[in-house]
């Protein structure tokens, strides 16, 4: 009787066992063979557990491709070409209007130097808490990472700013040499200014002014990107020209060109931007519309 009750009371051990296997986070391998990688974040048991997804099928995007942001383009190729040779390299910040290119300038740079060992790893916002284990999964291997952050802004008091902070320059462990961060924002301080923050500044007998400390908070994280990228809203005739490059990118001739111009502009009036993805989605409609560029998006 005892010998059949121990093996009742293992069985169910065994099954609670089971049970519990499926709640916990399951061993994922790496597959470092991809391009690209996202950071997923799972909640197991209370807790959460990251991981890199690999991304096999990336947005190929031509650094040729992007039209008027010749200054800024030719800055971040340089800044990732030193990297990948293992030459001293800046974290990158870009910053300013919406749908001029910083994301897809990125992304190119992937295009352009992927096969010199550069990878991509993607990570939301909420989750670059979880840099320290980043950085500690590709430290050991040969290729060089790009981590990048698209459309960065905080809100006060997020601990994803601090965690930020740190892994661009702030901890005391020594940054990696095979990783950096890439980072695009609408705000160039990344984080709400207020009119109240002015008022806190303080005036010395001298003259000097010392900023309020909210201010030096705000500051100081855009300040450990070693390299800023603005970007700024295009002239008509800049977006006039984008439209036509990504036409003739579709097959669209001369004389279609040239009849196009003034849809495009309308176009552009109705979205409230006359911006490099304005121009694309323009180009886009419009050579469906004419039945061209067939398999290309």
């Amino acid at each position: 009787m005892a010998t059949a009750g121990n093996s009742d009371v293992a069985a169910a051990v065994q099954a609670l066992l089971a049970r519990l296997d499926s709640l916990l986070p399951p061993r994922r391998e790496v597959d470092w063979t991809a391009p690209a990688f996202r950071w997923r974040k799972r909640h197991y048991l209370g807790g959460a557990s990251g991981h890199l997804e690999a991304v096999r099928r990336v947005a190929h995007i031509d650094p040729d491709d992007l039209q008027h942001i010749d200054e800024q383009r030719e800055s971040i190729l340089r800044n990732t070409e030193q990297f990948v040779r293992g030459l001293p390299a800046n974290n990158v910040l870009l910053t300013g209007a919406r749908g001029t290119g910083k994301s897809s300038l990125i992304r190119a740079c992937l295009a352009r130097f992927h096969s010199d060992g550069l990878r991509l790893i993607e990570v939301d916002k909420n989750d670059l808490t979880d840099l320290p284990d980043i950085v500690a999964l590709v430290a050991v291997r040969p290729e060089r990472f790009v981590v990048f952050c698209d459309d960065l802004s905080f809100e006060e008091g997020e601990s994803s700013y601090k965690a930020l902070k740190a892994a661009l320059d702030g901890s005391v462990a020594a940054p990696s040499e095979n990783l950096l961060i890439y980072a695009t924002s609408n705000r160039r301080h990344l984080m709400p200014e207020y009119m109240r923050e002015n008022l806190d500044a303080k005036y010395q007998d001298d003259g000097e002014i010392h900023p309020g400390e909210t201010v030096e908070e705000k500051i100081s994280l855009s300040e450990r990107f070693g390299l800023w990228l603005s970007f700024y809203p295009f002239r008509q005739d800049d977006y006039l020209d984008i439209v036509t490059h990504w036409l003739g990118r579709f097959g669209a001739g001369p004389a279609q060109i040239e009849a196009a111009r003034t849809e495009a502009l309308q176009f552009a009036l109705q979205r409230g931007s006359r911006s490099g993805r304005v121009a694309l989605q323009f180009a886009r409609d419009y050579a469906g519309r004419l039945g061209i560029g067939s398999g290309q998006r």
